[in-house]
């Protein structure tokens, strides 16, 4: 990565900074609008475009924006709460492709499987309690039994679903984020298998807040569950059985879903703390970004990781370029699409690696 960097030789040249021939940020040009300051430590620098999206709120009107992924065909999805545009597909310039919706106004979790050469999509609406398998083009094919139907949870059980992952049998991980604190499990054709978690502050293997999940693939041989439990700035690592296996704590980010991407580990940090102050805070969000060895590198919008004695210090928010950071996507050329909770309707940021 360092002679990524060293390859980039910047010039200015009538008020544009050319980076390998390729103008970054010029005032009087209708070329993306990147900010001169660069977001980021060491290996995982970024320069920010706030104007990324090529749509407006009257077309294409947004809530929130909750979460992004990107398909076969270098498309990016984004999920958003607005019931007339619950999905907008984007070109990685920030053109708009296609738009759909389920009419969800509780619109919160998206991920992507590949079955054969199919892709499709798994929908959470907190507020309905759903689950739902669709295609690419909004078409459901499968909606997952409520768990008080199925022997899950009680009759009066809160059941709010944030997120799911797909496991490498087909195996459906539903995080109740928002309601019982359990991971649900579920096969390929949506018959219950177990569940694990559950509400508590002090347990290691149980969460508050089981906000995101996610396959780790890192070791190909053993793939395991990350499961992010927000209040306690935490990722959680389970077996595919649901075992506890260790935590990854991340002080002073309240962290929303694990994003992996070849060695690493990418969240969105939706709150933050204050020095002096080490309650949850609004609007002190940024990304962070961890190693193979889920070891903070970079908090792009953050305060530099520093470690003392092995041991990660809190982190806070440096910059304040985000409000509440919700997911994080990541293109073939690792750029980031952050997407936002709570920030006034504004649709992703793209982050440009440097």
């Amino acid at each position: 990565m360092h002679s990524r960097r060293k390859f980039i030789q910047k010039s200015i040249t009538g008020g544009a900074v050319i980076t390998a021939g390729i103008p970054l940020f010029n005032i009087n040009s209708n070329a993306a609008q990147l900010q001169k300051d660069i977001l980021g430590h060491g290996d995982f620098q970024y320069r920010i475009e706030r104007d990324w999206s090529k749509t407006n709120s009257n077309s294409h009107p947004v809530n929130n924006c909750h979460e992004m992924v990107m398909d076969k065909n270098n498309r990016l999805i984004l999920l958003t709460d607005h019931p007339k545009n619950n999905i907008l597909i984007y070109d990685t310039s920030g053109k708009i492709l296609d738009t759909w919706t389920l009419g969800f106004s509780g619109a919160h979790g998206l991920s992507i499987s590949e079955e054969g050469a199919e892709e499709f999509l798994f929908i959470t609406d907190t507020g309905l309690g759903k689950v739902v398998k669709c295609t690419m083009d909004g078409e459901i094919l499968m909606e997952l039994d409520h768990p008080s139907k199925i022997g899950a949870y009680t009759e009066h059980a809160f059941y709010r679903p944030t997120e799911t992952a797909i496991g490498p049998s087909g195996d459906i991980y539903v995080a109740d984020g928002y309601g019982s604190q359990f991971i649900l499990q579920y096969d390929k054709t949506g018959q219950f298998i177990r569940k694990f978690g559950g509400d508590s502050f002090l347990q290691p293997d149980k969460f508050k807040q089981a906000h995101g999940v996610a396959i780790d693939y890192r070791d190909p041989t053993n793939p395991t569950l990350l499961c992010s439990a927000r209040i306690k700035n935490t990722f959680k690592r389970f077996t595919l059985a649901g075992e506890y296996l260790e935590d990854h704590y991340l002080p002073g980010a309240y962290i929303s879903r694990p994003v992996l991407d070849d060695e690493n580990l990418y969240s969105g940090v939706c709150f933050g703390m204050e020095e002096g102050n080490y309650n949850m805070h609004l609007n002190k969000g940024f990304v962070t970004i961890l190693d193979k060895n889920n070891k903070v590198v970079s908090n792009p919008g953050g305060t530099e990781p520093v470690y003392k004695n092995g041991k990660l210090e809190l982190m806070f928010q440096e910059k304040p370029i985000f409000k509440h950071c919700h997911d994080v996507c990541l293109d073939r050329d690792k750029n980031l699409y952050v997407c936002q909770w709570n920030a006034d309707g504004v649709y992703p940021y793209k982050l440009h690696r440097v």
